[in-house]
């Protein structure tokens, strides 16, 4: 329990020094850079026991990441925040949010997670129903706990190494066990939705997916409040696969 309280105590304070660092803007001419190289950060034993042997591609990953997140995402991102008002964003968010629902449940039955499968089967008929499907949240005001899982952390409890850092298109830091989890889910995803096929017959079902798709993508960038390269520090890089590799600790020992 100690152990849990310090990793806990320390994945906080990063964050905490990393999102400070976000919003301070570039240095002032006579202002210092920072004392650390990236060398001296890199090297250091908690940041540098991350398996990251295809460094060259997840950097040049990370840096298409940074070009695709300015030039088309947070534009796009922030059409959307003018064009649509807050109660609508919410509504958007909440519906996309009760979706995952089902991949939380099916995860939690895998996972051989009984309450928590039925909490999430109860929190999904709720908000598809009396939320209006699923553009409000009552499940939460009724009392059912929002869960989140997904089958990267079904792999993990099956024993399933985490295997080497790996930076993906769009989606960010991960790692082989997660990209692999994100396949998944996106393949079962997809059956269901060809299963149930909800637009089969408007006649423009292609369209009104990939509607849905675009928006789901807005939405998720929406929420996140990270920015590329806006710490002004050498060793974002480092950081960043640090904490990632930390935030899947701290979920292991919860």
């Amino acid at each position: 329990m100690r152990d849990r309280v310090i990793k806990t105590i320390l994945i906080l304070v990063l964050a905490l020094n990393f999102s400070g660092c976000a919003a301070r803007p570039a240095l002032l001419p006579g202002e210092e850079r920072p004392m650390h190289t990236v060398d001296e950060f890199r090297d250091d034993e908690m940041v540098s026991r991350t398996p990251d042997p295809w460094e060259g591609f997840n950097r040049s990953m990370y840096k298409f990441n940074y070009e695709a997140d300015r030039y088309v995402l947070l534009p796009v991102v922030g059409a959307y925040e003018t064009a649509v008002p807050g109660f609508a964003r919410t509504g958007v968010s909440n519906f996309f949010a009760n979706l995952r629902e089902i991949r939380t449940f099916y995860n939690c039955v895998l996972q051989a997670k009984g309450k928590k499968s039925l909490v999430t089967l109860g929190r999904f008929v709720t908000n598809a129903t009396i939320g209006i499907g699923g553009l409000f949240d009552p499940a939460t005001s009724l009392g059912m706990r929002r869960e989140n899982e997904d089958f990267d952390h079904t792999l993990e409890t099956w024993g399933v190494g985490t295997g080497p850092y790996l930076v993906l298109p769009i989606l960010g830091p991960n790692t082989v066990r997660s990209a692999t989890g994100f396949a998944a889910d996106g393949a079962v995803r997809w059956a269901i939705a060809n299963a149930a096929d909800p637009f089969g017959g408007t006649g423009a079902r292609t369209e009104i997916e990939a509607g849905t798709t675009g928006l789901e993508t807005i939405d998720l960038r929406y929420r996140e409040s990270f920015r590329y390269f806006e710490s002004d520090y050498p060793f974002e890089y480092y950081m960043v696969r640090y904490l990632s590799s930390q935030q899947r600790e701290l979920r292991t020992i919860r």
